[in-house]
């Protein structure tokens, strides 16, 4: 069916050996190797590599290219937002609604749970390589949870949500509840009337001077609250979405402390504090600046739009042709291609923190440990630079080769947990958000003679 329709838009004079050709394409002389998903990626490196004929390889490239560049992005601004948040602020991804249609909101779930970011060579003689040509790092960490429902059933992501306002807002009194809610104590016994419990306890809420200051739902969360804990159970917590979060999460806390004190109800003061209302990253530098009481917060529009960035530059080049490697020649040295199939190598110091990726010809020996290294550092390739690594990592994996996998790929769980630490071994300069120190990515002696060599032919 797909090749009749392209014989159906393409001119009629296309020969039919072409269509004939374009039946039998498949992938089983594709190899591909990659970073491991969750690995940081920096500008420039090649985290994909695919090697084929070069037709099939080219028809991949919009299909492989699409798959990396949103997720990459989406889990990119992700690590962002927890970067800020911090360690032990619950993240919850609430984008769906916002998000660019079904496909991308389900991706938006998928790669802000995880975090991550990626780029591909071509063969049979053939190299092709995206990567991505953005200045910044990939920062890696994940959100909590999502409030795509589809999104948990598909992929495992725990799911957390709240009550819509127009369910709230249907209701101006409890004599609209037509059906009272009866609940049984956990500890066992007849179904109390909720809604009637919750009321005596709010006539004791509305008397105590606690709440003299109270905004209008916080008194009625407590007294709904209280009803629940007379019956065993604990409020799951309390969502504010307008006005100044972190102040009224400040005032919040501080009439639950006093209310569970009262009340003598300990487990009060811990009561969890969810913010929400076009969260962006000034929103969480603002909550740390001023200090606050959020325990999690929902974020949205800014998380899966990413307006700061709003696509990413991964790009696919061919960098090598039947053996022979070639070269795009450009005015602009951050778009030009490293020619060559490679080997990309991560450096490591004492501290165990990475200083530099280097890429190098394949046939090259690997660097070693503790060995000293001649290189050359992209935008400053007129100057040889020395280099000593305690710790050398070969980057790139191979998962399919000859059409087959031939290594499993990781559960969602397992790549969350490796963005995790990929983001971790950074060095804090490389990391902060703010004027964050250059990332040297470097290529070999040899492979910057190569990269002079094509560039001198082609002039």
């Amino acid at each position: 069916a797909d090749v009749a329709y392209l014989r159906s838009i393409l001119p009629s004079t296309t020969e039919d050996a072409f269509f004939d050709y374009l039946a039998t394409l498949d992938t089983s002389e594709v190899t591909v190797s990659a970073v491991p998903e969750g690995s940081v990626v920096f500008a420039r490196v090649p985290f994909l590599q695919v090697k084929g004929p070069l037709l099939v390889v080219q028809l991949l490239e919009t299909t492989l290219l699409c798959l990396v560049n949103y997720a990459s992005l989406v889990a990119t601004n992700a690590s962002r937002f927890r970067l800020l948040a911090g360690p032990d602020v619950k993240l919850v991804e609430m984008g769906l609604r916002r998000a660019q249609g079904p496909d991308g909101a389900l991706s938006a779930s998928k790669y802000s749970y995880i975090g991550g970011e990626c780029c591909p060579v071509a063969p049979h003689g053939t190299a092709a390589t995206p990567s991505p040509m953005s200045p910044s790092p990939s920062l890696l960490a994940g959100f909590d949870y999502t409030s795509n429902v589809l999104a948990g059933k598909l992929y495992g992501i725990p799911v957390r949500g709240t009550i819509a306002h127009s369910f709230i807002m249907s209701f101006t009194s409890l004599e609209e509840v037509q059906l009272r809610v009866s609940l049984p104590p956990l500890a066992g016994g007849e179904p109390v009337d909720l809604p009637a419990l919750a009321e005596s306890w709010l006539q004791r809420v509305d008397t105590n001077p606690l709440f003299a200051h109270a905004r209008s739902g916080l008194p009625n969360f407590c007294a709904v609250a209280l009803a629940l804990h007379q019956l065993g159970y604990q409020a799951i917590g309390v969502r504010l979405d307008s006005g100044d979060l972190a102040q009224q999460s400040k005032e919040v806390r501080r009439v639950l402390r006093a209310c569970g004190a009262h009340f003598q109800v300990p487990w009060f003061e811990t009561i969890p504090i969810a913010v929400s209302n076009d969260i962006s990253e000034q929103s969480l530098e603002e909550f740390s600046r001023e200090g606050s009481e959020i325990d999690m917060i929902g974020v949205g529009t800014n998380l899966v739009t990413c307006p700061l960035q709003p696509s990413l530059g991964c790009v696919y080049k061919l960098v090598e042709v039947n053996g022979s490697p070639c070269l795009k020649l450009t005015e602009d040295e951050e778009k030009l291609t490293i020619p060559g199939s490679k080997t990309i190598y991560r450096l490591y110091d004492a501290a165990g923190h990475p200083f530099m990726d280097l890429m190098a010809l394949e046939e090259e020996p690997s660097p070693s440990a503790g060995q000293e290294l001649a290189v050359r550092v992209l935008g400053m390739l007129g100057e040889a630079r020395k280099v000593v690594p305690t710790t050398v990592e070969p980057l790139h994996r191979t998962y399919f080769r000859d059409g087959q996998m031939c290594e499993p790929l990781p559960s969602l769980l397992e790549v969350k947990s490796h963005a995790q630490a990929s983001l971790s071994l950074l060095n804090p300069a490389h990391r902060r958000l703010h004027e964050p120190q250059p990332y040297p990515v470097a290529v070999s002696e040899r492979l910057h003679r190569l990269l002079a060599e094509l560039r001198q032919a082609s002039q």
